[in-house]
């Protein structure tokens, strides 16, 4: 999902899923046949759009797009499935103390990288080790701790600092993996299915040098396939791996993909066959919502505006609470036209429920409506603090048509309802866009962010002071304290609750990101294609289970 070096110590006790963070993209690979028509078992090809790769570092800054590549290169312990359940990937099986302390993990014996190297327990313990020291930190590193020692390992000041070989995981031959924890965390084998805890072979790591992971010629792969003809911002094949331990589960020979960002080329391909399946922007949905190919869910997936605090005016809170009660979310549902919900939230609907099947949303539905009147108090407010009659701030976003129309839509609400604010546009693609937002070389930022895995802390640890993709300068005691005290809490009731006042406090009190909306998902794909598994997080896209009948 990127992101300076920043001391860790979140301290993980219940986990309940990746990249990128980053933050995170929207997603807008989509598989394809060529021609739409029958294809011989003998050669299964598929045609997908994408969005550009930011890196195939496991342990790099990844976002989604890099996330769906990775996912279907490599192979953790366990990976999701169809269903989006943890399933045995290259742990064939496991076991666990009575106390959820202690995993033992049985790899199984005819894995193999594609060089030929057998994937043992120690290329995990190696990769593992190598996201916590200092000298190749990962920036995805914050979601091993609950892993024993991680925290102390990552915190500058602690005893353990650096002292990678403390941190709970053991090879105790090639084929067994010992793994401590510090605390129970019932969700852990969904952790696994992230990229940052894949393994990596040290052999080929250390002989690439820098050079690892730049490029094809640059890396080696345990996954259901493996990765050629990268061209950065342009295209890439997907090849079927033969020396994938399950590749008889694998039906397709190779992907295509191409970085596609106009949905009217997208459309015209796949009317003309060249493409299976694509998302579709709002002026297409009336057109094909009868169709056969169609498919409209919600997704997982929140957007926000992040504000910059160390710009002197955004550090204001009046201004920002102007800024986010200046314009009218709820446009944004016809605007988009895919089903996306306006929010006043950053934790999603519809995403995770309680124990009496309760949504998390239930206790606060959104904070800060749309409110004109109220936005142009606080804004005469805080310019008055200020000194200033006028405000000229720039807003960072995504160069796909979705995202321009989406800015200019905010642009004009703003500038209409808050006298005397200019704001500028700023389109950028994909990777710059990341590279500008973890360097904090912004003022306005149209973010968003997909959950790593299954639990609503993966939405709000991000704000934590210390969380590296807390990318705006936004430090609040109490919230921090809220968040480590969720991380700990074992009962469901308490740790929601904090984490519900930790939201609050986020929005209402402190306005540090004006929330746009959840996204919605429509698409279309040919009825001929088959098991193409989106994710709701996590690898967010697997295709080894898909068939072109």
């Amino acid at each position: 999902m990127k992101v300076k070096k920043k001391t860790r110590f979140l301290f993980i006790c219940l986990f309940v899923v990746c990249l990128a963070l980053v933050g995170c993209q929207q997603d807008n690979e989509s598989g394809s046949e060529s021609q739409g028509k029958e294809t011989s078992s003998a050669n299964q090809v598929l045609k997908v759009s994408a969005n550009d790769i930011a890196t195939i570092n496991t342990l790099g800054s990844y976002d989604v797009p890099s996330s769906i590549v990775m996912n279907n290169i490599f192979e953790g312990l366990y990976r999701l499935d169809e269903n989006n359940e943890p399933t045995p990937g290259i742990a064939k099986s496991y076991e666990v103390s009575d106390d959820q302390l202690s995993y033992t993990f049985k790899l199984r014996e005819g894995a193999e990288w594609s060089n030929g190297t057998p994937v043992t327990a120690h290329d995990f313990e190696y990769a593992w080790k190598r996201a916590h020291s200092s000298s190749t930190l990962s920036p995805f590193s914050y979601l091993m701790a609950p892993l024993k020692n991680s925290i102390a390992i990552q915190t500058k000041d602690h005893e353990l600092f650096d002292k990678v070989d403390e941190l709970g995981i053991k090879a105790t031959d090639d084929y067994t993996l010992q793994v401590e924890l510090e605390n129970p965390s019932p969700y852990f084998l969904s952790l696994l299915t992230t990229p940052v805890f894949f393994p990596q072979n040290q052999e080929f790591v250390e002989s690439q040098g820098e050079n690892y992971a730049l490029g094809t010629d640059h890396l080696i792969y345990n996954g259901p396939f493996t990765l050629e003809d990268w061209k950065q911002g342009a295209s890439w094949t997907y090849k079927k791996n033969k020396d994938y331990w399950d590749a008889e589960s694998v039906a397709i020979d190779s992907i295509e993909a191409n970085v596609i960002n106009d949905t009217a080329t997208a459309v015209n391909m796949f009317e003309s066959g060249e493409l299976d399946a694509i998302g579709l922007s709002a002026e297409f949905v009336d057109q094909y919502s009868s169709t056969p190919e169609y498919k409209s869910s919600l997704d997982p997936t929140v957007y926000f505006i992040r504000m910059n605090q160390q710009n002197k005016y955004l550090a204001n809170v009046n201004i920002r609470k102007a800024l986010d009660l200046g314009w009218n979310k709820k446009d944004i549902e016809s605007i988009l036209n895919n089903g996306s919900l306006a929010a006043h939230f950053v934790v999603p609907k519809e995403f995770t429920k309680d124990e009496s099947g309760k949504d998390f949303r239930a206790k606060y539905d959104g904070f800060n409506e749309t409110n004109t009147q109220e936005a142009t108090e606080y804004w005469n407010k805080g310019l008055k603090e200020l000194g200033v009659k006028e405000i000229e701030l720039e807003l960072l976003s995504y160069d796909s048509d979705i995202t321009k129309t989406v800015a200019q839509y905010v642009k004009n609400q703003l500038e209409k309802n808050l006298p005397g604010l200019t704001l500028n546009v700023n389109q950028q693609p994909s990777k710059q866009k990341l590279d500008l937002e973890a360097k904090q070389d912004y003022e306005l930022s149209y973010s968003g962010w997909s959950p790593d895995y299954h639990d609503p802390i993966s939405f709000l640890e991000i704000f934590h002071t210390n969380n590296p993709y807390n990318w705006m300068n936004f430090s609040n005691k109490e919230f921090d304290q809220l968040i480590d005290a969720a991380y700990k809490e074992t009962d469901i009731a308490k740790r929601w609750g904090n984490l519900q006042e930790a939201e609050r406090i986020l929005i209402e009190e402190n306005a540090a990101v004006s929330p746009m909306f959840q996204a919605g998902k429509t698409t279309l794909t040919k009825t001929n294609v088959k098991g193409i598994a989106d994710h709701p997080y996590g690898g967010n896209k697997t295709y080894k289970w898909v068939k072109i009948n």
